[in-house]
């Protein structure tokens, strides 16, 4: 095929930016997701970085054979831009010539280009690099990425400064066996559970600060909900008076996020038949309560009376959706014994701490709570917990020599986004798993 691309001037345009261009000859690439032959013409339909685009193939009007395409070729396409009101984006590309750029040395193992790819779970991850290229499977992390130019967005308003801590650590920060060992030069050394002591130390350098990055736990559970490596969203900041100004301020940041997906991202919200929440004010309620409560009106016994089971974070949720209406409920008062050392405990119940979890349709999505800034108070704990305050120096080091009240929260990214998209498992948020049987592709 003789091209005439390069011989003629076309404007080179994005997806995007076709329906301001009618009448126009364009020049626009991408890969052929599908081709549909009709009796005299066919529908190619282009993907490019964002968009499904149509195009119309014609003997009358193409330059080029269509045998001469395949799907999942990477193509320069030239066109002319027809105003069409039967298309959902207001236009049609009659095709005029084309330019392969590359083409497929075989036909893909999955068919990725219907509405959905209609496989199991474990083929859709086995063929990630070609199942993503779906519309749909590429519309969720489409909108993972507006969740974290939404909260981007939201913490630089609120004075938060963007960090980056180590994920190679001397020691993690929730210790315990679900903790990643690797060889450092000899020495033993850690892949980071959390940015907690790196941020809890930057509090006391910038005041407010966040960041979005991966974090690991040596968990070896297989379910639906669990990931040895995801992606944590932690923010940290000082001068707080109560840890209820931590809850405030992500109520304030989840509500800013759907705003800006509604706004930014109604393509994919539409694709993906995504049922945005509605928040106003997200109720609290007390760990022990919540489990009196769950017990009292599901006539099921407390098994259980320092951690939520499942079952009981999806019965809260009915429960607190039907009483109030918010699908997002905050659990407060913690057990001392279930937090970390740097809780703080309650002073009016030694044995909670002032700490929470927010639930999301049922699903824990985040841990958060006002930390212990007192070096007398962190050591004292510390010490009752049998722990050796040595191996912490560094850590230390903030408190010792001066801390304000501070606290924060991490939220899983890859969590929040299934339950936005009311999925059944959070790999199906997740762009290339990594769980106990998962470390390819």
């Amino acid at each position: 095929m003789k091209s005439i691309i390069g011989e003629i001037k076309e404007v080179t345009v994005e997806a995007e930016e076709l329906i301001n261009h009618i009448s126009e000859t364009i020049r626009i690439h991408g890969s052929i997701y599908k081709i549909r032959k009709m009796s005299d013409f066919a529908f190619v339909l282009l993907r490019t970085k964002r968009n499904v685009v149509q195009c119309i193939y014609s003997k009358e009007i193409s330059c080029f054979s269509l045998d001469e395409i395949k799907e999942e070729s990477s193509v320069i396409v030239i066109a002319c831009v027809k105003g069409e009101e039967r298309s959902r984006t207001g236009y049609d590309l009659q095709m005029i010539d084309i330019e392969i750029l590359s083409k497929p040395e075989e036909q893909s193992p999955v068919v990725i280009n219907n509405k959905c790819v209609d496989t199991s779970m474990e083929t859709l991850l086995n063929f990630r690099p070609l199942t993503l290229r779906n519309e749909k499977e590429r519309a969720i992390f489409k909108l993972q990425e507006g969740i974290t130019y939404g909260i981007r967005e939201f913490l630089k308003k609120e004075k938060f400064t963007e960090i980056r801590t180590p994920k190679i650590v001397y020691a993690g920060a929730e210790g315990g066996a679900n903790i990643f060992r690797l060889d450092y030069f000899g020495r033993e050394a850690f892949l980071a559970q959390s940015p907690q002591f790196y941020k809890q130390m930057m509090v006391g350098v910038f005041e407010r600060v966040y960041e979005i990055a991966p974090v690991f736990r040596a968990e070896k559970h297989d379910t639906s909900r669990h990931l040895n490596e995801y992606t944590s969203v932690d923010f940290e900041m000082g001068y707080i008076c109560s840890f209820e100004d931590i809850m405030q301020m992500e109520t304030m940041m989840l509500k800013y996020v759907v705003e800006y997906l509604s706004e930014q991202y109604g393509d994919e919200i539409k694709l993906l038949k995504a049922k945005l929440p509605v928040i106003k004010e997200i109720p609290a309620i007390k760990f022990k309560e919540a489990k009196e409560l769950i017990s009292m009106e599901y006539h099921r016994p407390i098994k259980d009376f320092e951690d939520f089971e499942p079952e009981e974070e999806k019965l809260l949720y009915e429960l607190i959706k039907q009483k109030t209406g918010s699908e997002f409920v905050f659990v407060t008062h913690y057990p001392s014994k279930k937090r970390p050392f740097y809780a703080m405990d309650s002073m009016e119940n030694e044995e909670e701490t002032l700490s929470f979890d927010l639930l999301f349709r049922g699903l824990e999505i985040t841990t958060g709570g006002q930390r212990i800034h007192g070096y007398k108070e962190q050591i004292e704990k510390m010490e009752r917990r049998g722990m050796n305050t040595d191996l912490f120096e560094s850590y230390l080091m903030m408190h010792k020599y001066g801390m304000p009240p501070h606290g924060g929260l991490g939220l899983g990214l890859e969590r929040f986004t299934s339950k936005l998209l009311e999925q059944e498992n959070v790999r199906f948020s997740t762009l290339f798993p990594r769980d106990i049987n998962r470390l390819i592709p």
